[in-house]
């Protein structure tokens, strides 16, 4: 089986389907439907043959799915029209959000091809109602709206921009998915822990990091399958600056921080570098004493001793035999008893509701 990988953005995810009858080289334009609709993207990577051992899909959770078809020249006009009318829709969304007064930034706004939805980036601090700002903009449009939230690293990906280096960058040129950087990747390359001189233009460490970090880390602890974790009180360095340890979490392995700013941050033991080698320990060693310890019981008070109660006399609960019982029957004085007829008889009782 054959697959081809589309990208529809400039630098996003490659997406692969399956060829359809027509002649498809690389750099070719085509249009294919994803979850959003139908878009329209360009080859990256040219027919190959697929084995039967691996599998693909066209999106997480997606099977493979056939190349729509290949882009005509009126479609490539029609893209273009797309991307002059996504700058009058951003013109339109930012008067919509001063009008309602909403504390969020608009980020980038896409069309799909057949027009069927229109996407719009921002980004916030919090959660924000924007439901009345979805039905103005739904009047206005007459098609599907769509308003996404993103992070700071996306934020600096739909934008671009410069990095310190001089070029452009790394996420908005070519990369299609943000690689996992951590701060020990600085710390194995011998570079300077300064957070201002290892973060890139989003705020967060730069993705160059991992570029060569496989070169430096041949004798890494990370690599021997050795964690260590930070001592309460201790002073580390973190991504976002130098602080002090306040709590230990060993089930969640991370650290609640307190930076020298006064801001408070949680994070993982990988993402941890201690000022002093010594306030680090290794798991292993640690998890032993981290253990829980059966809660025993508190011991129950003693009860005091009751008095013995006097020993009954031999004759209480004496069982006599039946000539015994006739021998004390006979030693009893006999009761005096009164002729049945000389009973006083009871008088009845009146009846005062007469």
């Amino acid at each position: 089986m054959q697959i081809i990988g589309v990208r529809i953005k400039k630098a996003g995810r490659i997406l692969f389907f399956e060829p359809n009858d027509e002649e498809l080289a690389k750099g070719d334009w085509v249009l294919v439907e994803t979850s959003r609709g139908l878009e329209c993207g360009k080859i990256v990577v040219a027919p190959k043959e697929l084995s039967a051992d691996e599998t693909i899909e066209s999106e997480p959770g997606i099977p493979l799915k056939k190349i729509y078809r290949k882009a005509t020249e009126q479609d490539l006009i029609q893209l273009e029209e797309n991307h002059e009318d996504e700058k009058r829709a951003f013109e339109i969304c930012l008067e919509k959000i001063k009008e309602h007064g909403l504390p969020m930034k608009l980020i980038n706004v896409e069309f799909t091809f057949d027009v069927n939805k229109i996407i719009f980036f921002f980004t916030a601090d919090g959660r924000v109602d924007f439901r009345e700002l979805v039905r103005d903009l739904a009047a206005i449009f007459r098609t599907r709206i769509e308003l996404r939230q993103v992070g700071v690293r996306d934020e600096a990906k739909l934008l671009g921009g410069m990095g310190g280096c001089g070029r452009p960058l790394c996420c908005a040129s070519f990369l299609g998915d943000f690689i996992p950087v951590s701060i020990r990747m600085a710390k194995d390359q011998n570079l300077s822990l300064n957070p201002t001189k290892i973060s890139g233009v989003c705020g967060r460490l730069m993705c160059c990091l991992k570029y060569e970090n496989d070169l430096y880390c041949e004798n890494c602890p990370q690599q021997n399958n050795v964690t260590f974790r930070p001592r309460q009180g201790s002073r580390v360095v973190v991504a976002d600056g130098e602080g002090k340890v306040v709590a230990v979490s060993f089930s969640r392995r991370n650290a609640t921080i307190l930076l020298d700013t006064n801001k408070t941050v949680v994070a993982g033991w990988e993402d941890i570098l201690p000022v002093n080698a010594e306030d680090f320990e290794a798991v292993e060693n640690s998890a032993v004493e981290e253990e829980p310890k059966p809660i025993e019981p508190p011991p129950k008070p003693e009860r005091p001793q009751r008095p013995e109660r006097p020993r009954k006399s031999e004759n209480y609960n004496r069982h006599y035999s039946r000539r015994e019982n006739v021998e004390r029957k006979a030693e009893r004085p006999e009761r005096p008893t009164r002729p049945r007829g000389d009973r006083t008889r009871r008088q009845p009782k009146r009846d005062y509701k007469k």
